[in-house]
């Protein structure tokens, strides 16, 4: 009997060490589960935070690209305004250039023009310069003239009125010729035969006679009255004295300046033009009734000319 209690105690004991033995087995499959699953579980944590990582990195880089394309935007857009600037600019430029262009053009005529206008200038002022010296020559003889007729008169002791720039002598007529008259009075002839004789000889001096273009004898009359007998009678007063001084011509010249005085005589009427006015304004009938006897030198329309191109010159 004890015999048989022992079988049963070692079966017992094969399989409780068979069952302790499946115990630390499954122990050791658990141990290994948790530790595989703590494994499992960090690598996974691990995982998760890098992948929250990559995620903020990503997220970073690309808030960094959106910003840095933002600005590659921005730099595009201000590019492109720049662009469009210099674009205008270019065409600005080109309009400048041309208009520089064209400017440079016009001053190229407008140099043309003014060298030309100055060649031109300097041609009119040589010539004025030169027809300004034959004026003053001009001038000079008939201030010289004026001198000569002035020096004789005093020389003579004769009173006269000789205008001191054109050398023209003025003879009342109240004292040549009674009113409305065209008779020489005697007291006249006297008054004629102690100028005219000085007046003409003088200007048919050598030194004077190759300027001399005319001697004048000029009569007028006062404003009363019609024109055309006035203009009669003062013809006929000039032409009085004119032939009182070739009645006399003889005493004081001799036969060739007697024909030169023949030649240079002019003799004319103007009836009541040109009046002389008294220092009111009014016509002095008087003074008016006169006879003027004047010369002319050969180149005094030439004078009257230049003095007329000098005024145009100095106007342009």
């Amino acid at each position: 009997m004890r015999k048989k209690r022992k079988k049963e105690d070692n079966g017992f004991n094969v399989w409780r060490s068979y069952s302790d033995m499946m115990a630390g087995v499954l122990l050791l499959f658990v141990l290994i589960m948790c530790v595989t699953l703590f494994q499992a579980q960090k690598s996974y944590n691990e995982s998760i935070k890098e992948r929250d990582e990559k995620i903020a990195l990503q997220e970073e880089y690309t808030a960094e690209i959106l910003a840095q394309q933002n600005a590659l935007d921005e730099k595009e857009g201000i590019l492109k305004d720049q662009d469009k600037q210099l674009k205008s600019q270019d065409e600005q430029l080109a309009e400048q250039k041309k208009l520089l262009a064209d400017l440079a053009e016009k001053l190229k005529k407008q140099k043309a023009t003014l060298n030309k206008q100055q060649s031109s200038l300097d041609e009119k002022t040589a010539l004025l310069e030169e027809q300004q010296q034959k004026i003053d020559n001009i001038i000079g003889v008939k201030a010289e003239v004026v001198e000569s007729l002035k020096k004789e008169f005093s020389k003579n002791n004769v009173n006269v009125d000789i205008d001191s720039k054109t050398g023209a002598l003025t003879l009342d007529a109240n004292v040549m010729f009674a009113y409305d008259e065209a008779e020489l009075t005697e007291e006249g002839k006297q008054a004629l035969g102690n100028i005219l004789p000085i007046y003409c000889k003088v200007l048919l001096e050598e030194a004077h006679k190759p300027y001399l273009a005319e001697i004048i004898i000029d009569g007028y009359t006062d404003t009363d009255g019609d024109y055309a007998y006035n203009l009669e009678l003062s013809q006929q007063r000039s032409l009085a004295v004119a032939q009182y001084l070739l009645d006399i011509q003889h005493d004081f010249l001799n036969d060739s300046e007697s024909l030169d005085l023949q030649d240079y005589l002019t003799v004319n009427g103007h009836s009541m033009s040109n009046p002389i006015l008294d220092k009111d304004g009014k016509v002095d009938k008087d003074a008016s009734r006169r006879v003027e006897v004047k010369f002319r030198l050969k180149d005094d329309e030439m004078i009257d000319e230049l003095n007329k191109i000098m005024a145009d010159s100095k106007k342009e």
